[in-house]
C-alpha cells in the first residue's frame, strides 16, 4: 500500500491546473467530482522533468520504457463513463505514471493498480507519496489477468489499447460492476464500457481513442 506522504506538491501550479480544468469544460466534460479531482491532483509530479513545462498541457506525454501519460481529456472522459461515487473498490490496469491513480483515489474508497514494468511502477509509488495518496495498493503483474484476490470490484479501468475485451476482467466484476476498456488494433482503439448486470454482460463503444498496445496473456503479445 502507499502511504508516508513525503511532501505536499498540491500547492504549485494550482492556476495552471484551474486553467486546464477551465478548457476540459470548454471540451464537455461535465462531472464536478471529476474535474476537483484534476484541479487538486499534480500532474508535474507524475511526469518526467524534461517534459514537466508542459504538464498541464491538454496532451499525452512520453513518460519512459515506451510508454505516456494520456491527455487530460481522456482521463477525464473515461473517469466520467465510469460515473464512481466514491464507494467502489476500483482495478486499474496500466498504472503507468501514476497520474490516473491519484486521480481515481478522489473519487473511489480504495484502488488497485497493476502495472508490467516494475521501473514504472516504481516511479509511481514516489509520485504517489509526493501526491498524498494513500488509498492504493500497487502491484508488478499481467493486468489483463486482473488481480483475482481482491476481486470482484465495483469499476476496472483498463490505461492500454486491446484487441479485445479481457475476459478475466469480465470476470471479476461485481454485479452492477463497470469496466471501461479501449478496444480495437494497435493505432486506434474506442473506449468501450461494459457493465455487469446480474447474469447480463451489456457493452456500449464510445469516443475513439489512442493508447498504447495492452501487453499480457489476455491482450497483445509481447
Amino acid at each position: 500500500m502507499v502511504d508516508r506522504p513525503i511532501a505536499s506538491a498540491v500547492a504549485p501550479l494550482s492556476g495552471a491546473r484551474r486553467r486546464l480544468v477551465e478548457e476540459l469544460k470548454g471540451k464537455g466534460i461535465v462531472d464536478p467530482a471529476v474535474l476537483r479531482a484534476i484541479e487538486l491532483t499534480p500532474r508535474h509530479a507524475f511526469v518526467p522533468s524534461g517534459v514537466r513545462h508542459r504538464a498541464y498541457e491538454d496532451g499525452a506525454l512520453p513518460i519512459g520504457s515506451g510508454q505516456t501519460i494520456s491527455q487530460p481529456f481522456v482521463h477525464a472522459r473515461s473517469l466520467e463513463l465510469l460515473r464512481l461515487t466514491g464507494s467502489e473498490r476500483v482495478l486499474e490496469v496500466g498504472t503507468g505514471s501514476g497520474y490516473q491513480t491519484a486521480l481515481l483515489s478522489k473519487l473511489a474508497l480504495v484502488i488497485y493498480s497493476v502495472e508490467r514494468v516494475e521501473a514504472l511502477l516504481r516511479q509511481a509509488e514516489e509520485a504517489l507519496r509526493v501526491a498524498n495518496v494513500s488509498n492504493v495498493y500497487l502491484a508488478v503483474a499481467d493486468g489483463t489477468a486482473g488481480w483475482r484476490e481482491h476481486a470482484p470490484f465495483d469499476a476496472i479501468v483498463v490505461g492500454a489499447g486491446s484487441p479485445e475485451i479481457p475476459q478475466p476482467l469480465v470476470d471479476q466484476l461485481a454485479d452492477g460492476g463497470r469496466l471501461l476498456v479501449p478496444v480495437g488494433d494497435r493505432d486506434v482503439q474506442r473506449l468501450v464500457l461494459v457493465e455487469r448486470k446480474g447474469t447480463r454482460v451489456l457493452e456500449q463503444a464510445y469516443d475513439p481513442v489512442r493508447f498504447v498496445p495492452l501487453v499480457g496473456d489476455h491482450g497483445w503479445a509481447e
